[in-house]
């Protein structure tokens, strides 16, 4: 009865990814020191900004005058959280995506970061990974190990890559395997009302096309919500095949840092953040829809270039 139950649930929200509404504006224009209005703006985003509800709970921006300032903000804010549960539960899990997000978390690799995280309590994961080997140009293990992974001390047991051995479909099995071992075992959490994997942390980017993981616009995988992990086969980017997280195990995250910079993604963070009068043709990155979750943008001011919006 639970399982049909939560079938039932599944496909009504899969359903309702097309109403979800836009985000809140969160200005970043203050005249206090940098670092203060970051903590400033986390707390107290209801009185900064004019806020509109999304599908679940709301969505905040914060925009950097420069891209060097936000890597410290975006390092100061995954270091709060991994204090956090570091305390709470003796584990942070943190999920990684590709493009420039490794550059951008360059700051916890320096101090006061690197000698201050509990790297000990760390695992991590990918929201997608290509199908390559993971010494290729294209693999993000390889990307995220070079700038990040390689820098700090994780037991490299908690870091958890693709099999890259198995074609796409056998990689996405057995990674969705090993996301339910380690259910068992107590390191991940699961979402009381979905029973998805919870995720404390994920840090990820949108392409220029708006997407997400490689959940691409108009691929038949948008629609997937049954899965933990799938794989696609027909990439619109290359290479085409890889495995990805589907939008229910990204909605059960409690915590997800959305990473847009500099110009490639203007017109994309336009439509993301902008008005709209319908609810067709959104997004990827448009239909995450948090089940108990905060959604925090982290861009700079030409990433925003486009938006209409006198906070910005």
């Amino acid at each position: 009865m639970f399982q049909q139950q939560q079938k039932k649930k599944r496909k009504k929200e899969s359903a309702s990814r097309s109403h979800a509404a836009p985000a809140l504006y969160l200005s970043s224009q203050n005249p206090t020191p940098k670092a203060r209005r970051v903590r400033h703006s986390r707390r107290s985003m209801a009185s900064n900004a004019n806020p509109a509800e999304c599908a679940k709970g709301k969505q905040r921006v914060l925009v950097s005058e420069t891209e060097g300032e936000l890597a410290v903000a975006l390092a100061k804010y995954t270091a709060e959280l991994s204090d956090k549960y570091a305390r709470e539960r003796g584990a942070f899990t943190v999920v990684l995506s590709g493009g420039y997000l490794i550059h951008n978390i360059r700051k916890l690799v320096e101090s006061p970061y690197k000698e201050s995280v509990d790297w000990a309590k760390w695992h991590v994961f990918w929201v997608d990974e290509r199908v390559v080997k993971k010494d290729h140009v294209d693999s993000n293990y390889k990307l995220a190990y070079d700038g990040f992974l390689s820098k700090v001390p994780i037991p490299p047991s908690q870091v958890y890559s693709i099999n890259d051995s198995l074609p796409a479909e056998g990689a996405a099995d057995d990674y969705e395997a090993c996301l339910k071992q380690l259910v068992k075992t107590g390191v991940l959490e699961v979402s009381a009302s979905t029973g998805f994997p919870r995720f404390d942390l994920m840090l990820l980017g949108m392409g220029p096309d708006g997407h997400l993981a490689s959940l691409f616009p108009g691929h038949p995988l948008l629609k997937e919500n049954q899965r933990w992990v799938t794989y696609i086969k027909d990439s619109p980017k290359p290479p085409p095949q890889r495995i990805t997280f589907t939008f229910p195990v990204i909605d059960a995250s409690a915590y997800i840092a959305m990473v847009v910079v500099g110009s490639g993604e203007v017109d994309a963070l336009k439509k993301a953040l902008g008005c709209r009068d319908s609810s067709s043709d959104l997004l990827p990155v448009q239909m995450v829809s948090l089940e108990d979750g905060e959604f925090t943008w982290f861009t700079d001011k030409e990433a925003v270039s486009k938006l209409q919006n006198k906070e910005f």
